[in-house]
C-alpha cells in the first residue's frame, strides 16, 4: 500500500460520570487524513485544511505520533500527511485526539499493520500531551477502538470496549465560544469528598452496566457528574438551561464533552433525537451566539478506511 484515505471521528470525552476515563465515537462528525509514502525518510504535513494549525511535525500532533511510529519501527520510506479539519479545534470533540489517532492508524497501515489497537492508542496519547500538555487516552481510544471505550487504567494503559445500545443517539451543540482545556483542568476540586467519590464511581458503573443491558433507564439515571460538571459549566454560556430543555424534551441526559464548550446528550431513538435536536436550537437561537448542532449515532467501527491504493 502506498496511498491511504481514512475518517478519523470526533469523540465525545467523560461522558458526564466518567472523568478521562470514558470516550464515544461519533458518526457524523471528524477529520479526513491521507496519507502518502515517499521515496524521502521523514514525516511532512503537506497541507492543512479547515484550520489553522502548525504543519510542523514536532509540533502538530499528527505529526509528532507518525514521527515516534517511524523510529519505533524504522522504514525505508517517507511518509507525506495531509489533515482536513472537519470541526474546530477547542470544540470539546477530541480535535486534537482525530488527528492523534488518524496518524497513528494511517502510519500503522503503511507499516503493514506492525503494532496493536492498545499500542497505537499509546502513540496517540503522545500527539495529546504535545498539543494539550496531558496524555490522556480518553478521546483517542474511542477514535481508535469505535463505541464507548474505558480507560480502565493507565499505568499499564488497558483500554475496555463497552458493547453500544443499537438506538442510542448523540445530540450536541457547539457554542462558538473558546473553552482551551487548559483553563478547564485549572478549575478543577484539587480534592473531593469520600461521599462524592462513592457516588461519581457507583455512577460510572451503573452505565457500563446500562450500556451492557440495553437499560435505558439505567444509562439516564447514570448520566449525572456531581465532580467536574459544577465546576465547569459557568464557562459555557446557557449550560443549566440546555441540560433542562434537552432533558424535559427526553434526553436521557446531558453534560459537557471533553472540556466544552460543547454540551451533548444521549437520547434513545431517531424521534426524541430529532425532537431533542430541535429543542436545543430553539433555546440557542435568540442567545446571540453562533453554534453548530449536531446528531450522530455512535460511530462502532472508529477510525474508517475511505480510500487506499
Amino acid at each position: 500500500m502506498n496511498y491511504l484515505k481514512i475518517f478519523s471521528p470526533a469523540t465525545v470525552a467523560n461522558v458526564s460520570c466518567g472523568f478521562d476515563a470514558l470516550g464515544l465515537a461519533l458518526e457524523t462528525v471528524g477529520d479526513t487524513m491521507t496519507f502518502t509514502k515517499t521515496a524521502t525518510n521523514g514525516v511532512r504535513i503537506t497541507q492543512i485544511t479547515g484550520a489553522d494549525l502548525p504543519s510542523d511535525p514536532q509540533v502538530n500532533a499528527a505529526g509528532v505520533v507518525a514521527l515516534a511510529m517511524l523510529e519505533k519501527h524504522p522504514a525505508d520510506f517517507g511518509i507525506d500527511i495531509t489533515i482536513h479539519k472537519g470541526y474546530t479545534p477547542g470544540s470539546g470533540l477530541g480535535s486534537s485526539a482525530a488527528s492523534a489517532a488518524g496518524a497513528a492508524f494511517g502510519v500503522n497501515q503503511l507499516l503493514g499493520n506492525s503494532f496493536s489497537p492498545l499500542e497505537l492508542t499509546q502513540f496517540a496519547m503522545l500527539g495529546e500531551e504535545a498539543t494539550c500538555g496531558t496524555p490522556i487516552a480518553d478521546n483517542v481510544s474511542a477514535a481508535i477502538y469505535g463505541g464507548f471505550t474505558l480507560v480502565r487504567s493507565y499505568e499499564p494503559l488497558s483500554i475496555v470496549k463497552i458493547p453500544v445500545p443499537a438506538d442510542l443517539r448523540v445530540v450536541a451543540i457547539h457554542p462558538q465560544v473558546e473553552v482551551k482545556t487548559k483553563d478547564a483542568r485549572e478549575v478543577l476540586p484539587k480534592e473531593i469528598t469520600l461521599k462524592d467519590a462513592v457516588t461519581q464511581w457507583a455512577n460510572v458503573g451503573g452505565l457500563i452496566s446500562g450500556l451492557h443491558t440495553n437499560d435505558y433507564q439505567l444509562i439516564a439515571d447514570s448520566l449525572t457528574d456531581i465532580i467536574v460538571e459544577p465546576a465547569r459549566k459557568h464557562l459555557i454560556p446557557h449550560f443549566d438551561e440546555v441540560k433542562q430543555q434537552a432533558i424535559k424534551a427526553g434526553a436521557l441526559g446531558a453534560g459537557i464533552s471533553g472540556s466544552g464548550p460543547t454540551i451533548f446528550t444521549l437520547c434513545r431513538g431517531d424521534e426524541t433525537a430529532e425532537n431533542v435536536y430541535k429543542t436545543i436550537q430553539n433555546t440557542y437561537q435568540d442567545k446571540q451566539i453562533d453554534f453548530n448542532m449536531i446528531l450522530s449515532k455512535i460511530n462502532t467501527e472508529g477510525i474508517k478506511i475511505l480510500e487506499q491504493h
